[in-house]
């Protein structure tokens, strides 16, 4: 038997598969032709987790973990827009302030005007998808670069924020559904629940995956990889439940603080969302054949003007929601929801995580990824008092290193023929 390859049989039909060792000789040839992936930003996750656990004393803790979630969704959610934007090679600089004024429709329907959630919410993702329809016309149909469109939407909807404040008016919210989605958590029970849910859910797609691939006459992945994917997602899924259903109060007695936060399984659900539509549709492919090339995908007979249009209205939804998730967090909007430095995190999430400036490369796994490095730096910044200042510069720091190994690997993969 080879040492690389083993041969099986499927339905009367041979066929051969990887090894272990074979298969991560090939990642490992992968990386080195420049096919990094999020690769640099879980290791980059990894050591400022460990750095930040080893310079302080609370940053493990089950509260400040939570936070870490609380703190990031927003950029999280905006990053995840961001993805579908830098795929092709765009850009949105509007997406801060489409957050906050998503945030204010959303505040002034539910305090100034009574309305209930389930009317603001959606008439804030409304705002989202009709502001991600006119500059995606504008960029697609009437040809205006999109950094001169989102620049100017980016002034634009800073006005709206400012007109529907009433200038500078900070608008409570009180709705106790909006409250409950970045500040409540789930009961220990359901948290659990969830934890076995998202593994079973995993290891059913993942041997799924590979039966179907079998049963083609397709090279699968090693069971052993397989595995080792399954139970490194158990492993993950099951410290962080465990961590997070700890009682985290300061005073239980009058108060009890412990569960996932809901935001978790928010997150959770945008991301199987986008993943599935981005890996496994036909609107996903297109995408990516437009961020590849755009002249080859036109000819092929895509629609380039309506994934440029489609792809700006994803991002401008996505903002909502961070948007939405921000007002929930913060029980109030201002003029400053979604300004200050939340766009360039958003943006520095997304090519930290691994997506590409240059259009074509990029998964939603990034914007996570990328989301929860600005989270820890900021939050592990703050425990160790930190001056803003600080934080800037090494936070641009290392978005230079991730734009730089950006460059880098395309230039690798270029010369190793790996595009």
């Amino acid at each position: 038997m080879s040492t690389t390859t083993t041969t099986t049989t499927v339905g009367g039909v041979k066929v051969v598969k990887p090894t272990v060792q074979s298969h991560i000789r090939d990642y490992w040839g992968r990386v080195r032709g420049g096919d990094l992936g999020s690769l640099p930003a879980v290791l980059g996750l990894v050591a400022l987790c460990i750095i930040f656990a080893v310079t302080t004393d609370t940053f493990t803790s089950s509260l400040n973990v939570a936070n870490l979630f609380n703190q990031g969704a927003q950029g999280i959610f905006i990053a995840m827009g961001l993805v579908f934007v830098l795929l092709l090679g765009e850009i949105d600089l509007s997406a801060g302030f489409a957050s906050g004024m998503s945030g204010a429709v959303m505040a002034v329907l539910l305090t100034n005007h009574g309305m209930p959630a389930y009317v603001a919410i959606p008439a804030a993702l409304v705002t989202g998808l009709v502001s991600g329809f006119v500059l995606g016309f504008l960029v697609a149909k009437v040809g205006i670069p999109s950094f001169v469109v989102t620049l100017a939407a980016f002034l634009g909807f800073q006005g709206i924020l400012l007109l529907l404040v009433k200038g500078g008016t900070l608008i409570a919210v009180r709705d106790k559904f909006t409250l409950s989605l970045n500040q409540n958590n789930l009961s220990v029970t359901w948290s659990w629940i969830l934890a076995i849910v998202i593994i079973l859910l995993f290891a059913g797609v993942q041997l799924s995956n590979a039966r179907s691939r079998l049963s083609r006459g397709l090279v699968a992945d090693p069971w052993g990889i397989i595995a080792a994917r399954i139970a490194g997602l158990a492993i993950v899924t099951i410290v962080g439940t465990a961590l997070l259903t700890q009682e985290r109060a300061i005073n239980p007695a009058i108060n009890s603080l412990k569960g996932v936060p809901i935001v978790v399984p928010i997150v959770g659900f945008f991301y199987v969302l986008w993943t599935f539509i981005l890996g496994r549709t036909t609107f996903g492919r297109h995408i990516y054949a437009v961020g590849g090339n755009t002249e080859a995908a036109r000819r092929a007979g895509i629609p380039v003007d309506r994934i440029r249009i489609s792809v700006f209205v994803l991002g401008q939804l996505m903002a909502a929601v961070g948007g939405i998730i921000q007002v929930s967090r913060a029980a109030s909007v201002d003029p400053n929801t979604g300004g200050s430095s939340v766009l360039l995190y958003a943006v520095a999430a997304a090519v930290i995580g691994g997506t590409s400036l240059f259009g074509g490369k990029g998964k939603i796994i990034n914007a996570v990824v990328g989301g929860l490095v600005i989270a820890v730096i900021n939050n592990g910044m703050a425990l160790l008092n930190v001056s803003d200042g600080v934080r800037y510069m090494i936070t641009g720091v290392i978005l230079l290193i991730a734009a730089s190994v950006d460059a880098l690997s395309r230039r690798r993969a270029a010369a190793t023929g790996n595009r």
